[in-house]
């Protein structure tokens, strides 16, 4: 009892020592105030740095890569450690910040020298990704000297990479990817020796990459894709011996792949592909047995590919489509038993197609060799490939022998046939549909396809699989009834065939049916559906011959965000039942049809791209307009439209597109800021009035090739289905723009009566492309301001009242291919330079005072005397008119005083009765009346 009292009284005064430091410590902690683990300087610099930004809209890229657009820094309070704020990590024994992860948080603005951020002295990992920033990198974080991951993917930041780069020798990790930077790399970027992953991919940088990155001897992965660098890959590249992953697709790179390339040996990924390489295939990648990827894609490699390139063991793509490469199909290929994917499409490879002895079961699963110059049939033993899911054999010439669709029946997992422009007979759609029972996705455009409705029903029925169906110029006559149960059918392309009659009513109720290409037929009328499914998203049904109203049923495609049925003969007015659209319509395309009546009111909201031109339209642009906050492209010209000019639509940002030509809109066209507009045309209206001197000082996106919302490289306006066009007065005659690049811009005021001077500030729009003034009132000299328009194409400032000197600054434009100066009242000197010399004479006539060589070239073959007068200057032709006159004086002279002399011989010698008494007539003739009175 004693022992068990005395462990029980040792257990109880532990217990209570261990109580008492526990309450005395706990007492310490509630009596001071809660410790941070985050460095207060630090906090208040991340929260100076987040006032510095706003949160706006998520960045489009985000969602194209799959990642969550969140908006992290909206987490960040005063109160709190910002070690534990969302994107930021801690230095857990420090507290220093030493991760900060702000990738997708919606975030933009732009990029101060003097941002807080320089104060995270160090930090250790930054991500600012896809997010909208602007300014210059390292110019707020060159001081971050500990810096070891730096990752500013997926933002829009724009400016240009400091030198200073260089200063963050610690850095093992520096993606700028998918931003707006331009100008140069700095060479310093070779001082960070530790990087093992470099990512500067999707910006501008251009030039030639620095050398120096040769340094970089413990980078593994080396992304450079989507710029526009120029020359040659830099050789140095091979020194870097630990590279795996080489990225320099869609750039500017010339010349042969570097020989040095062969050191290169725990390379497994190369992509070169959209550049301007040439030369044979480069052999020394055949030493880079671990290569697993390689793309040569879109380039200008010639010669033919060698046999022993089956030494990449471990190759599982290739390719080598959009090249000059020669020979025979490359058979041997298929040998490499890793081989997946084989892209040889749009080649010089000739001869009978021949896949040789396929004897084991290959692994192929992508095969695109179309668009080469192959003749004969597609060889059997294409059915061995069992694996395969995508082929694509277009422009094949099968010497007109029919294809035998039943060596396509063994490829069970076969998804996708591209068998487009076969020089081959028939095909019937009803015959082969029976051969795949999996496709998804079929295209036989450019074939003659027979799609005769047949009454009898095949004992083998038709796939109920196929998704895609492309169609496009086979020549077909009828609707093809066999559509009817594909019931899966989401794409159809029907265009440019010879259909008649009533798009089938039955055609709406397909469940699945999003895209419909009905163009370019002879269609005349729509069958009324019953219950139109509401799947609908694009309808194409321009150049047709239909009639009569926009059918309602339309109306009732509520999901439909493309709708096109311009060149057609519709008549009445726009359907105001189309309000059910605006949540999802983008665009519009109504042009060349017989509409008539006013725009509607708030029904096109969602609105991109509205085209209503070439119809009848009355009244007003609909002031609703203004609201159109995604518009983007607005053409509502050749109607009856009577309107001042529409100001108001400056509040559209994203408008990039505004013809109003040939209305009725009067009146001055009012001081109006378009910072993202690339073609303006008011021509042939009644505008008046002068441009102030500033007027396009705001015009921005003129002013420079800007930035695309979603930062990816856009080549033309619209969206994927569907791509904007339009007419434009371009060098003298009308050019219809079938798609507008993002980069084409143009001023067209041309046919108005704008008077007082051209504005001097046209002189900021140094991404012109196209400037026409002709057929005003414009007085004054032409702005030698147009001089620094080194992108302009064409000049018209004919039918003005402009006096003075072609400016001599317009002969260093290199560019310029068309130019007018006619019918002006413009002096002195043409300009020199090689595109003066190019011009018609008649591009000058109508200015009397204009003179030079550069006029005496172009005019040296006019003979006329007038069109040789028309040139010279005022006082040399009122000479001219003096001599005339002089030499008519004297040519009747001499005769006159001959004529004289006689005359006066006569009259004294013979004196006759009439010259000595010129009134004896009359006066006699007086006496007479006299008499008889």
């Amino acid at each position: 009892m004693k022992g068990s009292w005395v462990v029980s009284t040792s257990i109880i005064r532990i217990t209570l020592s261990f109580t008492f430091l526990f309450i005395c410590h706990f007492s310490d902690v509630l009596a001071a105030p809660t410790r941070h683990l985050c460095r207060p300087e630090q906090k208040d610099a991340l929260l100076k740095f987040k006032n510095e930004f706003e949160i706006g809209k998520p960045s489009p890229t985000c969602k194209m890569v799959g990642i969550e657009s969140h908006r992290k820094t909206e987490s960040w309070g005063n109160n709190s450690d910002c070690c534990n704020w969302e994107g930021v990590t801690c230095n857990a024994k420090s507290g220093e910040v030493i991760e900060l992860n702000l990738s997708c948080s919606s975030l933009h603005g732009r990029f101060h020298s003097n941002s807080s951020i320089r104060n995270l002295h160090f930090l250790t990992t930054l991500d600012r990704s896809h997010n909208d920033f602007e300014g210059q990198i390292t110019s707020s974080i060159e001081n971050l000297s500990h810096l070891t991951s730096l990752d500013l993917s997926y933002n829009r930041f724009s400016g240009q990479i400091l030198n200073s780069i260089g200063n963050l020798s610690r850095l093992t990790s520096l993606d700028l990817s998918f931003n707006q930077f331009s100008g140069q790399i700095p060479s310093s970027i070779g001082n960070l020796s530790h990087l093992t992953f470099l990512g500067l991919s999707g910006n501008r940088f251009f030039g030639q990459f620095p050398s120096s990155i040769g340094g970089l001897s413990n980078l593994t992965n080396l992304h450079l894709s989507y710029n526009k660098y120029s020359g040659q890959i830099p050789s140095s590249i091979g020194n870097l011996s630990q590279l795996i992953v080489l990225y320099l697709s869609v750039n500017n790179f010339y010349g042969e792949i570097p020989s040095s390339f062969g050191n290169l040996n725990q390379l497994t990924r190369l992509d070169v592909s959209f550049n301007k390489l040439g030369g044979n295939f480069p052999n020394v990648l055949l030493n880079l047995t671990g290569l697993s990827v390689v793309s040569l894609s879109n380039n200008k490699f010639t010669g033919t590919l060698p046999p022993n390139i089956t030494s990449l063991s471990n190759l599982m793509a290739f390719y080598a489509s959009d090249n000059a490469f020669t020979g025979t199909f490359p058979s041997f290929l298929f040998i490499i038993p890793s081989l997946t994917y084989l892209g040889l499409s749009g080649n010089q490879l000739k001869g009978t197609l021949e896949f040789g002895n396929i004897s084991s079961p290959s692994n192929l699963q992508y095969l695109n060799i179309g668009s080469n110059n192959f003749i004969g049939p597609i060889p059997s033993s294409i059915s061995k490939l069992i694996n395969l899911q995508e082929l694509g054999i277009s422009h094949l010439n099968t010497q007109c022998r029919p294809v035998d669709f039943s060596i396509f029946s063994h490829l069970k997992s076969l998804d996708d046939l591209r068998l487009s422009y076969l020089t081959t007979t028939t095909i019937d759609l009803n015959d082969i549909l029976p051969y795949f029972k999996t496709l998804r996705s079929l295209d036989l455009s450019g074939n003659l396809v027979s799609a005769t409705n047949k009454s009898s029903v095949s004992s083998d029925p038709p796939s109920q699989s196929i998704q895609s169906l492309y169609l496009s110029g086979c020549g077909i006559t009828d609707f093809p009834e066999i559509l009817r149960t594909q019931h899966e059918l989401g794409f159809l392309d029907v265009s440019n065939n010879k259909i008649k009659g009533q798009v089938p009513g039955w055609l709406w109720t397909l469940p699945n049916l999003f895209y419909l290409n009905l163009s370019n037929n002879t269609f005349i009328g729509f069958q009324r559906p019953t219950k139109p499914e509401p799947s609908m998203a694009y309808l194409l049904g321009s150049n047709n011959n239909f009639t009569g109203k926009i059918p309602s049923f339309i109306c009732e495609l509520r999901s439909l965000y493309t709708l096109d049925l311009s060149d057609n003969n519709f008549s009445g007015s726009i359907p105001r039942c189309m309000e059910n659209l605006k949540s999802n319509l983008s665009e519009l395309n109504l042009r060349q049809n017989n509409l008539s009546g006013g725009f509607p009111e708030h029904i096109f909201e969602s609105l991109r791209s509205l085209d209503v031109g070439h119809n009848q339209l009355v009244g007003k642009l609909p002031r609703s307009l203004r609201f159109f906050s995604n518009l983007e492209v607005l053409n509502v010209e050749s109607n009856r439209i009577n309107d001042m000019f529409p100001f108001w639509l400056s509040s559209l940002q994203k408008l990039q597109v505004l013809v109003l030509r040939s209305n009725a809109f009067h009146g001055p066209i009012n001081q109006a800021l378009f910072p993202k507009l690339r073609i303006i045309d008011i021509s042939h209206n009644h505008f008046n009035g002068s441009l102030p001197t500033e007027y396009f000082v705001e015009w921005s996106r003129m002013s420079s090739l800007g930035t695309y919302e979603d930062g990816s490289n856009v080549n033309y306006l619209g969206s994927g289905y569907y791509q904007d066009s339009m007419v434009l007065m371009n060098k003298g005659v009308e050019s219809e723009l079938v798609r507008i690049l993002t980069i084409y811009t143009a001023v067209d005021f041309s046919g108005n009566k704008f008077e007082g001077e051209i504005p001097k500030s046209i002189g900021l729009l140094k991404e012109l492309h196209v400037l026409n003034l002709s057929n005003n009132a414009f007085t004054g000299h032409i702005p030698s301001s147009i001089g620094n328009l080194t992108a302009l194409e064409s000049l018209d400032v004919s039918q003005n009242k402009l006096y003075g000197e072609i400016p001599q600054e317009i002969g260093n434009l290199s560019l310029l291919s068309y130019m007018n100066f006619s019918h002006n009242q413009l002096t002195g000197l043409v300009p020199g330079g090689q595109q003066f010399l190019t011009q018609r004479c008649s591009s000058f006539e109508g200015n009397l005072g204009l003179f030079g060589s550069s006029l005496e070239e172009v005019c040296r073959d006019i003979h006329t005397p007038a069109s040789h007068q028309q040139f010279e200057t005022p006082q040399t032709e009122e000479e001219d008119e003096d001599l005339i006159s002089w030499i008519a004086a004297a040519i009747g002279f001499g005769p006159g005083i001959a004529f004289g002399l006689m005359f006066g011989y006569i009259l004294v010698s013979y004196k006759p009765e009439w010259f000595m008494n010129p009134f004896g007539r009359n006066n006699r003739r007086r006496k007479r009346h006299t008499t008889t009175h």
